[in-house]
């Protein structure tokens, strides 16, 4: 059996889910000290111009407070340009209408904490794949017990190739911008564009063991 802790992030990339399915429990850590420029608010999607990172704005960003207390910042008219640029990206791949109404109704529900919108988000993302794993939303990670624990919290990073996910190796799918493939998006890129064959693409995406 292997189990896995890792954190939060904003619609995560197909790596992230590659993880998630490999494992057969999954601890989400809940504790922590927000950190700037991570997936923990932000996320990359592909547009006709290239990829396109998507940023959640949050208050105390500069003050490394706890996960669960990270505001979001609704001054900035962040939900529009963030649906307006995904609506623009994938408005015409072939599995939109099937999936953008829930990614629409969750970001557009305004949860008041960054922690409550990534959580709706990667409930839903779980069901679109049909991963049925058991996801223990943990708050002390000293209570966990299990001896085969993957610390894989740090290992999906902006500043970090994927190169170094031993655990990870992507596997092409067809997409909607331009001829050459572009790896490691968020789920967001899948879904949309392979619909029920996303769970066979993270299959074939995920080397033997998440062990590093």
């Amino acid at each position: 059996m292997q189990n896995i802790l890792i954190e939060l992030h904003y619609l995560p990339s197909i790596a992230y889910f590659s993880a998630l399915y490999k494992a057969d429990e999954i601890y989400i850590a809940s504790q922590g000290r927000f950190e700037k420029r991570t997936y923990l608010n932000r996320s990359t999607i592909l547009t006709s111009n290239g990829p396109l990172d998507l940023s959640v704005p949050v208050f105390g960003a500069n003050k490394r407070i706890p996960i669960q207390e990270v505001k979001i910042d609704y001054h900035q008219k962040w939900v529009n340009n963030h649906w307006r640029a995904i609506q623009s990206a994938y408005g015409k791949s072939p599995f939109f209408d099937f999936y953008s109404e829930e990614i629409k109704k969750i970001l557009y529900s305004s949860p008041s904490h960054l922690f409550a919108l990534n959580k709706s988000l990667l409930t839903m993302c779980l069901k679109f794949l049909q991963i049925d794993k058991p996801v223990i939303w943990q708050e002390n990670i000293e209570e966990i017990t299990k001896p085969d624990l993957t610390d894989m919290r740090g290992d999906i990073h902006p500043r970090k190739p994927i190169s170094e996910l031993l655990w990870f190796d992507p596997k092409p799918y067809q997409q909607i911008f331009g001829s050459n493939f572009v790896s490691n998006l968020n789920i967001l890129d899948l879904l949309f564009c392979t619909g029920p064959e996303a769970l066979e693409v993270l299959k074939r995406s995920v080397v033997s063991s998440l062990n590093k």
